[in-house]
């Protein structure tokens, strides 16, 4: 009996699929703890900012009421970018009954492969986070001192070359409890995680979930102690979302505050994940494809707090 390819690739099509799936939600989706997630439907999304009003003013009895201007701020762009690859299985291969030894293989080397872009171009969000290259829709990047402001100067949510310390995420967590619109306005800004590396692990574990304080003084008679005060980041639920480590962030000492700012990092899905078998007629090959077309980027600055650290 002759061998019919079209029925060849029907029987083929639904175990590949099944290994492609189960392999691809193995890989840990480092990026859903950093981007909220949203779908498109077209070649790019734009969000604009309404800068809102400034604060209302005492109006003197008989004078005339005073108008203020919203305006239209910056505009943040996503640009969805197609992200692809394929492989091929010989007719040879499917002739020879080898699905099991090279078309399941590829088939998880594509899901890694295809997983792996994805959580690397979200970190990247961060790892370029300080670079005068990579800017947002205000002209400058993700973490800056001089993120321009309609009525409120030069606004800054980095924090500096400082290293992950009890000391230095309560200044962040003061710092983001001070967080002001661009009218002036406080807006009452929380935490709600910490993102690192996994070199910061251990470190940040200490310091968000230890019952006491990891601050020590040193004096001449009895060395260096702990000073045994209440661990008030943890005492009070200041970062209740905890930490999340990201095995793609490059800098060993940078760390970053995900905020509640609504509208701050956001990955838009233009197409999801799908997968494509077809036969070659020349070479007698089936190809099959991976596909999905997505952005990552940010709207409003205020939706994260980072710190490069020291060195």
């Amino acid at each position: 009996m002759a061998i019919n390819r079209s029925s060849i690739a029907k029987e083929l099509l639904p175990g590949l699929n099944a290994v492609f799936g189960i392999e691809y939600t193995d890989v840990d989706n480092e990026h859903a703890s950093l981007f909220d997630v949203e779908n498109s439907d077209r070649a790019f999304e734009e969000e604009v900012l309404f800068t809102g009003f400034g604060s209302a003013p005492v109006k003197s009895e008989g004078a005339s009421v005073q108008y203020d201007d919203a305006q239209e701020g910056y505009t943040a762009r996503y640009t969805h970018e197609t992200i692809s690859l394929a492989f091929a299985v010989t007719e040879e291969a499917m002739e020879d009954n080898l699905y099991d030894t090279f078309a399941k293989l590829r088939a998880r080397g594509l899901a890694r492969a295809m997983a792996n872009t994805k959580q690397v171009k979200a970190a990247d969000v961060f790892n370029n986070g300080f670079s005068s290259s990579y800017l947002g829709g205000d002209g400058v990047a993700l973490l800056s001192a001089s993120h321009p402001t309609v009525g409120s100067g030069n606004q800054s949510n980095t924090l500096g070359a400082t290293d992950l310390s009890e000391a230095s995420l309560e200044t962040a967590l003061i710092t983001i409890a001070k967080a002001k619109d661009d009218r002036g306005i406080l807006i009452g800004l929380q935490a709600e995680s910490l993102h690192l590396p996994p070199d910061l692990a251990f470190t940040a574990d200490q310091i968000l979930n230890s019952t006491l304080s990891t601050t020590t003084v040193t004096n001449s008679t009895t060395g260096v102690t702990n000073t045994n005060d209440v661990n008030s980041i943890r005492n009070q639920g200041l970062v209740p979302g905890g930490f999340f480590v990201n095995r793609r962030f490059t800098d060993t000492n940078a760390w970053f505050i995900k905020t509640d700012c609504p509208n701050g990092t956001k990955m838009f899905v233009r197409a999801p994940l799908q997968t494509k078998m077809e036969p070659d007629f020349d070479t007698g090959n089936l190809r099959y494809k991976a596909r999905e077309r997505y952005s990552f980027g940010w709207s409003d600055w205020r939706g994260f707090f980072g710190a490069s650290g020291s060195s």
